[in-house]
């Protein structure tokens, strides 16, 4: 799971982070289900994980208390074994705060759902990582200060040049 880690984000996943920061859930899950539905790969549960924290917000907006405490119960098993940072979103901080959440949702209890305060809905943190390979060895080259260099052979380059290595 940690080499799946340390891949960059597909866009589908980035737009739906965007929209879930946007507070637009159900937009959120439609872009991160169609990456879930992309992915062959292992790392589709967390993206399946993180779609369903949308749901699980979704469900509170529309008081719905057993669908959001349904959906929290199956996202936090999808979301149980990855590092606290994985493909750049922070998943510890996300588990966080479904868990206050969530908290929250059974205190007041299905009779007062409604009265939930949504600016406990806090975003989902993520850095979107780029990986640049060299076009002349095909190394994977590192960026400091926006300045990308190649550790194999020297090549570098400015990375706001954005029509050049990126991958």
């Amino acid at each position: 799971m940690s080499n799946d880690c340390n891949e960059a984000l597909p866009p589908k996943v980035i737009e739906g982070l965007r929209l879930f920061n946007k507070k637009q859930f159900f937009e959120s899950h439609e872009e991160l289900e169609d990456a879930w539905r992309d992915e062959k790969g292992s790392i589709r549960y967390l993206y399946q994980g993180v779609l369903q924290a949308a749901v699980t917000y979704f469900h509170i907006t529309r008081g719905n208390y057993e669908g959001a405490v349904k959906l929290y119960g199956r996202c936090m098993k999808l979301l149980r074994d990855y590092p606290d940072v994985c493909r750049g979103i922070n998943v510890g901080k996300l588990k966080k705060d479904l868990n206050v959440v969530v908290q929250e949702v059974q205190r007041l209890g299905v009779e007062r759902i409604n009265e939930f305060d949504q600016s406990l809905f806090k975003n989902v943190e993520w850095s979107e990582k780029r990986v640049w390979i060299c076009d002349r060895c095909g190394t994977q080259m590192h960026e400091k200060n926006c300045k990308v260099s190649c550790p194999n052979c020297g090549n570098r380059f400015d990375c706001s040049d954005l029509n050049i290595y990126f991958d």
